[in-house]
């Protein structure tokens, strides 16, 4: 019985431990599973924080990078063109010579270097008056130095020193030869030709400038603004053999004051204006009581076309000036001129005619009636240019100039205009040509002759009366540019 019990006690602890066995297995199993939940549940839970944080600073970035292109937005709308930059320009040109006067007019100084004992001035406008034949010499006819400084896209400020000395420093007669650029100790100076500022587009299509500026008579070329560029000069485009017949007999290439420079259509630049007032008084500084600095201003204005696909140009031209009060004598004097330009531009050739007429109001007296007259200048310039084959080019050109087309042979005349240096008794006709050598950008070698002729219309029975004689020159003309 004892046995029996005892075997089956130990069958119930068996069975008891077998239970808690399984149940303990089952148990920790089930801890482990809900560890493992908790642990999944945890890293859910660390992940979206993560994605949150990532979120949040893309969202960051997405609107600052919004910002940014709102602030680059606002400043393209404040200036267009983000681009630009602005100019600071030094830039000059020089050209000069090696000349031979082969002939000099005797009126002015004869062959042996003496001058003449009655010299009538004539060709006092030119660079070789008073210079005896046979001088050879190099020379210097014109030194530019250019500064252009682009204050903002709106102002630009222009600086412009000359040096433009005579071939003669010496006398003619009993007058010193000396020019601003002249020193008194015959040496070469530097002068303000041009100092300016420029407010362009004023509005569409115009500029306004206040300084020392060029004139629209026939020197103004100012690319990148709303000024001509195909005025005389440029066209012509050799200033460095000489001067527009205008220039030559000293129509004002720049002076004092303010202008208006425009174009009717501003998107192709094919017809535009120039209206300027001025000193007339160019770079010089005269007495406040002078007429011309105190008291009067000239008046310019300019139109111009291009025309046919821009192979024509066409230029319109007019001035006026009181230059000087009425005298119990004389009548309150002006000038005025009126001037047409025309060029036809090819590639094989270029031709160009320019024509003025100026009257001077009580410009002369005429000696035998006592009487203010009025004188009138007429001139007329033919030129053509061409190529001959890669870098040479030929040029060629020939001006016809009368002082006062009113002259009568049978009188003499005082002459009363304070204008250059106006002599109505001497006629010329001007002749050029020569061949350009231009080896490299910007630098030319150009050999040519340079001649004037004088006709005298005086009488021959009349007191200081000239044959005709002339001007004779040969050159070897240099010129280059540089900073452009």
């Amino acid at each position: 019985m004892k046995k029996m019990f005892t075997k089956l006690f130990s069958a119930a602890l068996l069975t008891g431990l077998t239970v808690i066995g399984f149940a303990a297995k089952a148990q920790s199993t089930s801890l482990a599973g809900d560890t493992q939940t908790a642990t999944t549940v945890n890293t859910a839970t660390v992940v979206t924080k993560t994605d949150a944080k990532a979120e949040e600073k893309a969202k960051a970035k997405e609107k600052a990078e919004a910002r940014a292109d709102e602030k680059m937005a606002a400043k393209v709308a404040a200036d267009p063109d983000t681009a630009w930059k602005p100019q600071r320009r030094v830039w000059g040109y020089t050209f000069g010579d090696f000349y031979y006067a082969a002939h000099s007019d005797a009126d002015i100084v004869g062959a042996t270097g003496v001058a003449a004992a009655t010299p009538s001035n004539r060709g006092a406008e030119t660079n070789y008056s008073g210079v005896p034949t046979y001088r050879n010499a190099f020379q210097f006819r014109r030194i530019y130095l250019g500064y252009d400084y682009e204050i903002t896209k709106k102002f630009k400020a222009e600086l412009l020193l000359a040096s433009e000395p005579t071939a003669n420093v010496g006398t003619v007669g009993t007058s010193t030869v000396q020019n601003s650029d002249n020193l008194a100790d015959n040496k070469m100076a530097f002068y303000i030709k041009n100092i300016n500022i420029r407010a362009r587009d004023i509005w569409a299509g115009t500029d306004f400038v206040i300084g020392e500026l060029s004139t629209p008579s026939f020197a103004l070329n100012e690319p990148g603004t709303n000024a001509p560029t195909s005025l005389s000069e440029t066209t012509w485009g050799y200033r460095s053999i000489e001067r527009t017949i205008t220039d030559f007999h000293k129509n004002n290439s720049f002076d004092v004051g303010a202008a208006l420079q425009g174009t009717f259509d501003p998107s192709t630049k094919n017809f535009g204006y120039v209206l300027m007032v001025g000193n007339n008084s160019q770079a010089s500084l005269l007495s406040a009581a002078n007429a011309n600095t105190g008291f009067y201003k000239i008046f310019y204005g300019d139109i111009w076309g291009k025309f046919f696909n821009q192979k024509l140009y066409l230029d319109i031209y007019a001035d006026y000036a009181k230059t000087a009060p009425a005298t119990a004598v004389i009548p309150g004097q002006d000038h005025n001129m009126f001037k047409v330009f025309a060029a036809y531009n090819s590639k094989p050739i270029t031709i160009g005619v320019e024509a003025y007429t100026q009257q001077m109001e009580s410009g002369v007296t005429n000696s035998t009636t006592k009487l203010p007259e009025n004188a009138t200048v007429t001139g007329l310039s033919f030129w053509v240019k061409g190529a001959i084959a890669n870098n040479w080019n030929y040029f060629a050109r020939f001006d016809s100039y009368n002082p006062d087309t009113d002259y009568n042979p049978a009188d003499t005349y005082a002459v009363n205009t304070n204008y250059g240096s106006y002599n109505p008794t001497v006629k010329e006709q001007f002749y050029t040509a020569g061949i350009d050598y231009n080896p490299t950008k910007n630098v030319h070698f150009m050999p040519n002759f340079w001649l004037v002729d004088y006709k005298d219309q005086r009488s021959s029975t009349t007191g200081g009366y000239v044959n005709p004689d002339h001007t004779l020159v040969y050159r070897l003309t240099f010129f280059f540019t540089f900073g452009k």
